[in-house]
């Protein structure tokens, strides 16, 4: 599974609004950025209470890249 398409399985779990959730992937050099773009009414649910969500998020995403062999990864959530 590519982490772009785990990002965006694990965010369209957490959601109200999955249709209206956007996962972009960009391999640059030396990591993996991932641009998450969900409605402002769900931004809440993604972070979670002191960023607990997004955290888990970003570790599960990082140890898939890491037991594929892959780069390190960056993930950056935003509203719109």
């Amino acid at each position: 599974m590519q982490l772009g398409s785990l990002t965006e399985f694990l965010v369209k779990s957490l959601v109200k609004n999955p249709d209206m959730v956007s996962v972009k992937a960009f391999d640059d050099e030396d990591k993996i950025t991932i641009e998450v773009l969900v409605s402002s009414d769900d931004m809440g649910r993604v972070i979670g209470k002191k960023g607990m969500i997004a955290s888990a998020i970003r570790t599960i995403v990082q140890a898939s890249s890491y037991l594929n062999h892959e780069k390190r990864v960056v993930i950056n959530i935003d509203s719109f």
